[in-house]
């Protein structure tokens, strides 16, 4: 689990592209390896990632080709920014929202201007996961835990303040720009229990 309070940009050091999935080294200056193990949960834009080799600014990790088709991934490349945080502690608070780092689909941002010092996003989510997104319900967009502030048909709101823009890789986007979305997991697991 993860909180969607990014921890340190990154970028892509190298990417290595198999037949069914790929090998993504990151490489990070102010990221704290020194509590990393092989073996931990380390979110890069919002997905779930095993790390599987670590050293002093850098970690490997497997992605597989479920996270190549439901994610940016497959478009990211090398010295593209990340977006990184550790897993969520017991012992931490919880300062953004519940985030699992399974990333639910992608979505494209469809305006973007400034509003006061902030920033307004538009963004396009696709069909199925519409129903998931509420006004002022938290998402996920490339691991940033942020408040919808409204939602048109497929198109919600978001207002990005400048330190959020500053530390993370969404002062990059623009209009038609892809991002990870994950969807509130409560409105997901609560569809499948009235389900059954």
């Amino acid at each position: 689990m993860f909180t969607g309070i990014i921890q340190a940009l990154g970028n892509i050091k190298t990417k290595v592209v198999y037949d069914k999935g790929a090998v993504f080294s990151f490489h990070a200056t102010d990221f704290d390896f020194s509590s990393v193990a092989i073996g931990d949960s380390i979110a890069v834009n919002g997905v779930c990632l095993t790390a599987i080799e670590i050293g002093e600014d850098f970690f490997k990790a497997d992605v597989s080709q479920e996270t190549l088709d439901c994610s940016i991934f497959a478009q990211l490349e090398q010295g593209d920014d990340v977006n990184l945080e550790k897993s969520l502690r017991l012992n931490q608070g919880i300062d953004g929202h519940l985030v699992s780092g399974h990333v639910d689909g992608v979505a494209q941002v469809s305006d973007r201007f400034s509003e006061g010092e902030s920033t307004r996003f538009k963004i396009n989510a696709p069909d199925n996961l519409v129903k998931y997104i509420a006004r002022k319900g938290s998402v996920c967009i490339n691991g940033v835990s942020l408040t919808v502030n409204s939602i048109v048909n497929n198109t919600f709101d978001l207002n990005i303040v400048p330190h959020t823009l500053t530390v993370t890789n969404l002062g990059d986007l623009q209009v038609g720009s892809k991002v990870n979305l994950e969807v509130d997991i409560i409105a997901r697991h609560l569809e499948q229990l009235l389900k059954r």
